[in-house]
Order: structure tokens, then sequence, then C-alpha cells
């Protein structure tokens, strides 16, 4: 069984690290030995430690390998949509069989690679494309199909996860999390993509098209990051018993007109300390699957990295390997349901709004007042000084489940009122309290 890799990076290179140190057991497992056709890479020349490979497999012409007749298996770990795109529906179509972690691509156009998966009848499996090393795509796909999931809700990047999880340990703020999370490699020299809740965004859509049954983009995932979460934001939580983490939440449930519709959004949230998400800590991630017969699931490992990453591809080359062995192909997609997309104004959730506000009479009741005319209820209410030595107050207000339409609503008045300093955040609150 041939396979052909695309990239040779941190994750390629653990691949080809794996197949050499567990040949034996692999080929046992597959009843046949598993080969490396070729690797497609940018630069042959570049040093790549002692990596145990011929440099002869070494080639720049990634689609004259993807072509080639002796491979069956081709392996995508270079990311990014093009041209990764072009080379996987080529050899989709051409009835290869496909192992990506590419979840940029599958969220942006997972429907292309499943179009041209059915019409060359080869395999698509991207377990390592969220979660890393965790198995949890494929008890969506496969071990759950017998059940409705109601809900998933995850922590799905680490090194949001890290500078979260510093920030509630020691106060920092995020400026000095995200410094202390590069220092230690757990963000990129350019942590937007994480940051700013793309990349959780890309596994939220993934994630929702298997729970739901639905082809589900990025473009459909509301999309906030955590750039605005500020230290007092993490005390206050503190002092809810709360904990705060950026979330992936995907849910079914009905619109204003009662049909079945699905919401998928991605935004920093408070969690009580009791959830099982809350101790999730450090870089790792976790994911809560909620379904109506199996009931509460939890699937907690290490999210990225290249050995856990190349341990899920792996699983994956296993799994179509067998298959092309056996002449059988996996179940195709599955997204017959089609349920339309709820806009996030309609999501229902709990919210946690901090204002700086003038310290007088009054200004209680006015504030009520604003959330009353939006049909915003308060849960409670907390007062404090401003703390900045002008007689000025903090007013912290933990509303019940609302839309997130009337809520902005009630922001965008806020705003306007002369007694309002500022509105000094807004997080939602999830999980119960």
């Amino acid at each position: 069984m041939r396979l052909a890799l695309l990239g040779c990076g941190t994750v390629g290179a653990e691949v080809v690290r794996l197949l050499h140190e567990q040949s034996a057991d692999l080929a046992a497992r597959i009843g046949a030995p598993l080969e490396i056709a070729g690797i497609a890479v940018r630069r042959i020349g570049r040093h790549r430690g002692d990596l145990p490979v011929d440099p002869a497999l070494f080639t720049t012409d990634a689609l004259g390998l993807i072509k080639r007749d002796d491979v069956d298996v081709v392996v995508e770990v270079v990311g990014g949509l093009e041209p990764a795109r072009s080379w996987l529906v080529e050899a989709l179509r051409a009835g290869k069989s496909v192992v990506t972690a590419n979840k940029a691509l599958l969220a942006e156009d997972g429907g292309a690679l499943h179009d041209a998966a059915a019409e060359g009848g080869g395999d698509l499996y991207y377990e390592a494309s969220v979660a890393g090393a965790i198995p949890l795509l494929r008890p969506l796909r496969e071990s759950l199909h017998g059940d409705r999931v109601t809900r998933v809700t995850g922590i799905v990047n680490g090194t949001t996860n890290f500078i979260l999880s510093a920030m509630h340990a020691t106060g920092a703020g995020f400026a000095e999390a995200l410094e202390e999370a590069t220092e230690l490699g757990y963000a990129e020299a350019d942590p937007t993509a994480d940051v700013e809740g793309f990349d959780a965004a890309a596994k939220a859509a993934i994630l929702a098209s298997l729970a739901f049954h639905t082809r589900v983009g990025a473009a459909d995932v509301h999309r906030e990051g955590i750039t605005e979460v500020t230290a007092a934001d993490v005390a206050s939580a503190k002092a809810m018993g709360c904990t705060i983490k950026l979330l992936c939440i995907a849910a079914r449930g009905a619109d204003a007109a009662g049909r079945e519709t699905i919401s998928v959004r991605v935004h920093p949230a408070m969690i009580p300390l009791t959830h099982p998400l809350a101790s999730v800590g450090d870089a790792f991630n976790a994911v809560f699957v909620e379904a109506e017969a199996a009931g509460e699931l939890m699937f907690y490992g290490r999210g990225a990295g290249g050995a856990p990453t190349a341990s899920a591809v792996l699983g994956d080359v296993v799994a179509v390997a067998r298959n092309r062995l056996a002449g059988v192909r996996a179940a195709s997609e599955s997204a017959y349901a089609a349920l339309p997309v709820r806009p996030m104004g309609e999501a229902l959730t709990r919210y946690h709004i901090s204002l700086d506000v003038a310290d007088r009479p009054g200004v209680l009741e006015a504030v009520a007042g604003v959330f009353a005319r939006h049909d915003v209820s308060i849960a409670t209410v907390r007062q404090g000084p401003s703390g900045g030595g002008n007689g000025d107050a903090v007013l912290v207000i933990v509303t019940h489940v609302a839309p997130d339409a009337a809520l902005a609503a009630t922001v965008r008045e806020l705003h306007g009122l002369d007694i309002v300093r500022s509105v000094a955040s807004v997080l939602r609150v999830e999980g119960g309290l």
C-alpha cells in the first residue's frame, strides 16, 4: 500500500518517523506493508535532521506525485486552501483515498472534497483536522450515527486555552499571557488565527457538519476571539465561581418560526468551575457532546503538536488502507438533514455585562429600565467602586437567558446613556450557574 505524502514539516516528519518505527505493526493491522511512494515539499535541499527516509523520495512536483499510478493513498499535511484544494480534488477524482489534517480547507470547501470523493469512489478521512490525537470525529461520524446529537461544546484551540488558563491562574493580562505562550512555543509568531478565533471557527464548522448531518462552512460560524478579555473579566469570573474559556458551541434547536435549525458560534464565555470543561487547562483540548440516548460524553487530550496529530493521521491511514485492500469504501458524507443555520442574533445564552457608571441615585433604575425595554431579564447585580478614584462606580450585571440580538440592542442603548461612562465588557455565560 503506497502513500504520497504532501508536506514534511512538523506533522509530516512525525508521520514519516512513525511509519518507520511502527512499520511491522502497521503492516499487521492493515494486512499489507505501507510504503512511501514520494514526499512533496517546497524545498528539497532543506535540512530535515535524521529523518529515516531515502532522500530520492523528495520531490517538488506534488501534482505529478499524486497522479502516479502506483499511489494508493494521498496524505496531506501542508495546510492552507490552495494548492491543497486542487491537489486533493485531483486525487479523489482519480479514485485515490485521501487523509488530510487541513481544517481550513475542510471548513472553507469541504463540500467540494466530499463531492470529489463520491465521484472517484475513494475515502476522505480527516480525524487530525480537529483536536489532534483525540478520537473525536470518527465517534461523531460513525459511533453516534444511531443517536441524535443535540449539542457540542468544546475547547479546540490549545493556544487560547493556555493563555486563558494562565490569566486565571496568575491574574495576568492578555498581553502578558500571550508573551508567555509565545516564549513556550504554544503561540505562533503571528497568533492571529488562534487568538482571533479563526482556527476554532474552522473546527466548529467541521464538528457541526458531522454532528448535525449538514454542510456547515466557516462563513456560517459566528466568531469572536479573546483579545478583548481582560484581567478584570477573569477576576469577575472568579468572583462568580467561573472561569473564562474560548468555546466552540454547535447546538440544535428551533428558530422563531418553529423550524429545526442549528447555531454554530465561537467566542469567549464564562463557565462555572463545576463544568467538565472548566478544569481543562494548559494547551489541552476537550469536547463535550450531548446526545439524546448516549447522554453526556467527554473527549479530552492533546489537541496539537507533531506527534499527536501524526497519530491521528496514521489512524486514518490504517482505516483507508484496510478499506482499499478489502475493496470497500467507508460511509460517504452524511448531509441529508441540510438544516439551516440560525443567525447569531437568535442564539440564546446568558450574559455578564460590566459597566462604568456615575455613582449617584437613580443610576441602577435607569440601567435596569434599558434591560427591561429590550426584554432582557436581570438575574443578579453587583456594584462597587470603580477604583479610579473619580467617584464613579462599577455595575456588574448577569442576565437570564436572552437572544443575542436583544442583548446587542441593550448594549447599544447603554452606550448612549450619559450616566454610563463605558460598557467595559460583555461576556456570555454558558453551562448554567
